[in-house]
């Protein structure tokens, strides 16, 4: 049973039960809260409302959780994707209804933090047109958005996707509550250990300030260089005669001068200084816990970014505060060379899927097939395919994996082709890369992963084709974590683990130590069920490394 509910207002809340074509199929009733209608109303399958984000804060903080839900702001935004091509454009209720009845579409306001509450600041949902009634635009929204689904070239794909979507808003605003353990102390202490205390009265540290003073006495008796100044540094070397494009960590590398170690150490530190120091730490850790801000569908590809607190680029350093609470332990999965058999799996190409269905090392299995035993030279050759590696030797491994595997590389280099030539691309589901004019530029090159823009420059044509080519593949692998996640999330139900952490292929759960067991169970079931669920019958097997540990930093990957 589905049931339609509005946000909570000065009046309490309005709902009404839907029939399983999202018809109302009873009268309209009207409860207190939010928290009020859910806790009377426990059988209902899945809950109908505007946005998780906006709503589900104040059931989590009442101590109601829901199984399920369908969010109409994130349906929204897959939905004008996959029809017009319009990723990013307004998702709200106000201009979902306002496409229905061809009126001018408002902006969306700021987006609320998953599972938070509101605030004087918080400029709340975008307004419906005065007069309008709230429950008749969501039931109104409701059904115009399932006779969307309904005419999508594969209807199925795109239905599941909306409703993976759907639960990944739940587990974000569920994990941003949570909370990922965190030790306070053993931060401070790895940040003295590293850093050196600190100056009173400033942001210098010790050790930072004495590696500046060794980087200027290699320029010179009586010279004084800022390494924190880009500008300067370049100058430095200039009045050397060493020209530098940049301060970049790869191009000093290439540099022969004494001051090159203590820079690259100093530029280490003082990374970790800004990103991850004291001022972090007091930003971002509360009551033992650090609390990012999940985003679900954050990146054009559907994978998930955060809202500050740098959550997905975590040092392995820093990690060793992350220390399960006493009694309990910290279950760390990563999934095993997700991006090639997602490929394996959406081509239907025969011999990747063979080689994707071992459950073993990918590529030392592909090596052995392909590459004469060279394991690192088959990953570069698969990386390469899908990010667009297509010169020098990565052309030469491209030619090969393409007489081993045609389907697969036709997959992708077609994919290449409609980007290059302005077209739409779609993840197996039905996820749609963004038009060429808000698409980001580039990726994530193949060895060399970086932070995944969500909107950028219009990328030139030989960029938007790489863009489009990886889209296809690392967008599915972004539709199969969701229903992980979801998958582990309803095996959770009934007991006292948490997920409290997830990044792209990654996941952690908090759990009392003889919970452990059925946590590692459940994800390393999930892998293969979502990948089934997601993609249909397949030989492909979705495998994890799964870890016990007490620190996160103990964990493998």
């Amino acid at each position: 049973m589905r049931w339609a509910v509005t946000d909570e207002g000065e009046e309490g809340v309005l709902l009404c039960p839907l029939d399983a074509g999202g018809r109302p199929a009873g009268p309209v009733e009207r409860a207190a809260s939010l928290a009020e209608a859910v806790r009377e109303r426990p059988r209902v399958t899945r809950w109908v409302w505007r946005s998780t984000a906006r709503v589900y804060g104040r059931l989590l903080a009442a101590g109601v959780q829901v199984a399920r839900c369908y969010d109409v702001e994130a349906a929204e935004a897959l939905l004008i994707g996959h029809e017009e091509g319009q990723a990013g454009q307004p998702r709200s209720l106000a201009a979902a209804w306002a496409r229905l009845h061809g009126l001018p579409v408002p902006a969306d306001p700021p987006p609320a933090a998953p599972g938070s509450q509101p605030s004087l600041f918080d400029p709340g949902p975008a307004p419906l047109p005065p007069g309008t009634d709230p429950l008749g635009a969501l039931l109104e929204v409701y059904a115009g958005q399932q006779a969307r689904i309904g005419r999508a070239e594969h209807p199925e794909r795109l239905r599941l996707l909306v409703a993976a979507e759907s639960a990944g808003t739940l587990v974000a605003a569920e994990m941003s509550r949570a909370g990922v353990p965190w030790r306070a102390d053993v931060h401070r202490a790895l940040l003295t250990e590293l850093l050196g205390e600190r100056y009173p009265g400033g942001q210098e540290t010790r050790r930072l300030a004495e590696l500046a003073e060794e980087v200027s006495r290699a320029f010179g008796e009586g010279v004084r260089v800022r390494p924190d100044l880009p500008a300067d540094v370049v100058r430095a070397f200039a009045r050397q005669g060493i020209r530098l494009s940049s301060t970049r960590a790869w191009e000093l590398r290439g540099v022969d001068h004494p001051a090159v170690p203590a820079l690259l150490e100093y530029k280490r530190l003082y990374r970790l200084h800004t990103a991850h120091g004291w001022s972090w730490l007091q930003s971002w850790v509360r009551e033992g816990r650090f609390r990012p801000v999940f985003l679900p569908g954050g990146a054009v590809t559907g994978r998930w970014t955060t809202n500050g607190g740098g959550a997905l680029q975590i040092p392995r350093v820093i990690r060793r505060a992350v220390v399960a609470d006493p009694g309990w332990r910290l279950v760390v999965a990563d999934a095993d060379q997700i991006e090639p058999r997602v490929l394996a799996a959406i081509s239907r190409d025969p011999g990747l899927m063979e080689v994707a269905g071992s459950g073993r090392d990918l590529y030392a299995d592909l090596a052995e097939r392909a590459f004469a035993g060279d394991r690192e030279r088959a990953k570069l050759a698969m990386l390469g395919a899908i990010y667009g590696q297509t010169s020098g030797d990565g052309l030469k491994h491209l030619a090969g994996l393409r007489r081993r595997f045609p389907r697969a590389v036709e997959l992708v280099d077609e994919a290449a082709r409609a980007g290059e030539e302005g077209r739409l691309v779609r993840t197996w589901l039905g996820r749609t890369s963004p038009p060429a004019s808000t698409a980001p530029a580039g990726g994530e090159e193949a060895g060399l992963p970086q932070e995944e823009p969500v909107y950028g420059s219009t990328p030139g044509t030989r960029a938007r084709g790489r863009f489009t080519r990886n889209f296809v593949v690392q967008g599915s692998a972004a539709d199969w974590a969701l229903m992980v996640l979801a998958m582990v999330r309803q095996e959770l139900a009934g007991l006292r683990a948490e997920l409290v952490f997830f990044q792209h292929d990654e996941l952690m759960v908090h759990c009392p130590e003889e919970e452990a067991p059925a946590v590692v169970e459940a994800i390393r079931t999930a892998g293969d069920r979502a990948g089934a669920l997601a993609f249909g019958p397949t030989p492909v097997r979705f495998p994890f490394t799964v870890g016990v540990v007490g620190c996160y930093a103990d964990a493998k990957g």
